[in-house]
């Protein structure tokens, strides 16, 4: 079977720096793109919804849990390339954690909390470290 096309157009996707008690969450995809990396719960904007939706919506599907959105935190470009098959504009937000636990969909197969000066010791996505701390700026953390 032959993998799909990817669209020759830049998707939108969300993303979170979910915070509780001043911890913050970290999910590592289970599949591409980037696979085997720690990132921000989060997925692509479908057609119809407003960015808060589709981030409550995507936080919920991947971990089970619900959120408060605060602001948005920064902004990512992945362009195509050797090991990135699409082009994403992911837009991501500050959000404070407001119920459930860890429930990880088969998108992802890790999730931990930990203490926001520790997102350097994890093999992340390109950029997390400087999206984690404008999320923490903005919440005031």
């Amino acid at each position: 079977m032959t993998p799909p096309t990817p669209p020759h157009h830049p998707q939108i996707a969300v993303s979170a720096s979910i915070f509780r008690d001043g911890k913050l969450l970290l999910v590592r995809r289970a599949r591409s793109p980037a696979k085997g990396f720690y990132s921000l719960p989060g997925g692509r904007v479908e057609y119809g919804e407003t960015l808060h939706e589709a981030l409550t919506r995507e936080v919920a599907e991947e971990t089970a849990l619900t959120i408060a959105i605060d602001g948005l935190a920064g902004w990512r470009d992945v362009v195509p390339g050797p090991a990135n098959a699409g082009h994403y504009v992911i837009l991501s937000f500050a959000a404070r954690w407001i119920a459930g636990e860890p429930v990880l969909n088969d998108e992802l197969d890790d999730a931990v909390w930990v203490a926001p000066e520790a997102v350097g010791t994890f093999r992340t996505t390109e950029g997390l470290a400087t999206i984690v701390a404008s999320a923490r700026r903005l919440l005031g953390t």
